[in-house]
């Protein structure tokens, strides 16, 4: 039966006809269960499609935000013929998380995260599983079998035991135990496979074959489409009804940011909103078929053959028809690629954790990787308004697989003692500064990034922190409290921090106290040149060791 809450007294449901279509041939009928494939071309994927007409003049907009949040608030834009059908366990309506301070770190006014770690499984997988399993219960389907790298076998495992399916789940033997655990322990029957998770797909495709069971296409069923462009719903309302410029994920299929892109495009033609973001993905580099395709301006992307991560979530090496479609959709919106290694991913896990509260696994902390990749090469700028995909909870998962030989590279007690130097990073090693820091003065315009640096300094030290807004108003401070350290930016009005510089050095009183600079701007060669004569270190907004700087400020301060 319907769970409770989606049952609306006041707001009957709007009854759609909805289609399926084919993209690459035109094919159009009625929806009346799902088609593993166009029947008239082969295509494997096909869209849904609604009387979005009809929805735009019977005020949709309002009538969903009478209802209480959720997935299924949006079901006449869901595959779903019967609302009886619905499966569900609280999914959707997760938050859009404004990241000041690691924001300010990136330079980024308007850095948002959706956290979808809050969904019942900890995953944005929860949306698809519960589209999927709805529609499994529909059409009659009493037992199935889906193959997964993990987040997604949880999720189905989860939705099926509610509705009664039995669940076969094919997982690559390189999948954390926890993971598998955690699949079983919903009765679900585990089967691992000594093989790569495409070798995992065929062997789960050929047992249901050979058993008759229905078997999930995963990424390419219609259920796992229109499920993840609810997330395009629940952003552009938690954006007032805007689509933000740039929606962020690390990928592994494919599937999330199609489903997405789909969901602006259907908000375009309900007059909600006007455009439809540009598209970012990132992968490991251990497996990066997408990333290395888009960067050589390749629409077909060549297959990893022996994925090397050990981020099982993103061991996906044949994308498939799918990075075809995401060439596609970014060619047409805008887009941008990057990778970042595990061993970025396992720093940033930190970095996002003690910086904005946010304890994610290392697949989202890879794209968390990759955006700051995306700032620091210009492609997105200080103004835009950042939206990505956070999903997964927390790190010991995957640290269960890295064995012996990867403790020392991944023991994050250790981050910045064997780091290497970014092209503009430090400049020098902070070894002229003395060891009774008390007084430290933070030039600064930016509020955020201020606050930010105050409170990692107060917090890990308790020194006395000074805050200037402008170069003028520092030099004047510089004069009354007599600083041992200086941290300051270089763009700033009325006083810039070449001058703020120029000035201290010049100063027979002041000339000896370190400096460390903190920006986002581009230097040139004569700049870096003037810099490198007058300051201790020099630290760039939007670096991946962004780290660094916490670090080479409390190195400074012993």
């Amino acid at each position: 039966m319907l769970a409770a809450p989606y049952i609306d007294s006041e707001f009957a449901i709007i009854h759609q006809q909805i289609h399926l279509y084919c993209t690459n041939c035109g094919y159009h009928a009625p929806y009346e269960k799902p088609l593993p494939k166009c029947p008239v071309c082969g295509e494997d994927y096909l869209h849904a499609q609604y009387d979005l007409p009809a929805l735009k003049q019977k005020h949709w907009a309002e009538i969903i935000q009478k209802r209480k949040p959720g997935l299924w608030r949006f079901r006449e834009l869901l595959p779903l013929l019967n609302a009886e059908n619905i499966v569900t366990l609280g999914e959707g309506g997760t938050p859009l998380i404004h990241m000041k301070n690691l924001g300010s770190m990136l330079g980024l006014k308007y850095l948002y995260f959706k956290d979808e770690r809050q969904g019942p499984t900890n995953s944005f997988k929860d949306r698809q599983a519960s589209v999927a399993i709805s529609v499994m219960k529909e059409q009659g389907i009493r037992e199935a079998v889906v193959a997964s790298t993990g987040n997604v076998a949880i999720a189905y495992s989860a939705y099926a035991a509610r509705a009664g399916i039995k669940l076969w789940a094919f997982l690559p033997s390189r999948v954390p135990n926890d993971k598998m655990r955690e699949v079983a322990i919903y009765g679900t029957e585990v089967i691992k496979v000594t093989g790569t998770y495409d070798q995992t797909k065929e062997m789960a495709a050929k047992f249901a074959e050979h058993r008759g069971i229905f078997y999930d296409k995963g990424i390419k069923s219609i259920a796992a489409m229109e499920s993840m462009k609810t997330m395009a719903f629940e952003i552009a309302e938690d954006l007032g009804w805007r689509t933000p410029d740039w929606f962020i994920q690390g990928v592994s299929g494919g599937m999330g940011p199609i489903g997405v892109v789909k969901g602006f495009e259907e908000l375009i033609e309900l007059g909600l909103v006007d455009k439809v973001p540009a598209i970012g993905i990132v992968q490991s580099s251990g497996c990066d078929p997408m990333i290395q395709a888009f960067n050589h301006g390749q629409p077909v992307a060549v297959p990893v053959e022996n994925p090397n991560t050990v981020i099982a979530t993103l061991s996906t090496g044949n994308p498939g028809r799918a990075y075809q479609i995401l060439w596609e959709l970014m060619q047409k919106y805008g887009g941008a690629a990057a990778s970042a290694t595990d061993q970025e991913a396992f720093n940033v896990t930190k970095i996002m954790a003690q910086t904005d509260g946010v304890s994610v696994e290392p697949a989202t902390a890879v794209a968390f990787a990759g955006l700051i990749k995306m700032v620091r090469q210009g492609k997105i700028h200080p103004n835009d308004v950042v939206v990505f995909n956070c999903s997964g909870h927390t790190f010991p998962v995957e640290k269960s697989i890295l064995g012996d030989d990867w403790a020392k590279q991944v023991d994050l007690s250790d981050i910045g003692t064997a780091r290497q130097l970014p092209e503009t990073g430090i400049i020098s090693a902070l070894q002229n500064v003395g060891p009774k820091v008390k007084q430290v003065l933070i030039i600064e315009d930016n509020v955020d990034s201020a606050r930010l640096l105050r409170r990692v300094l107060e917090n890990r030290g308790g020194y006395n922190v000074h805050v200037a807004e402008d170069g003028l108003q520092g030099l004047h401070m510089v004069e009354t409290i007599h600083p041992d350290l200086i941290i300051t930016d270089l763009m700033m009005p009325q006083m810039d921090g070449f001058q703020v510089i120029d000035t201290i050095k010049s100063h027979e009183h002041y000339s000896h106290i370190p400096i460390i600079v903190v920006t986002a701007k581009e230097l040139t060669v004569k700049e870096m040149a003037r810099l490198n004569s007058q300051i201790d270190t020099i630290l760039r907004k939007g670096s991946f060791l962004s780290e660094d700087l916490l670090q080479n400020i409390m190195e400074a301060l012993k």
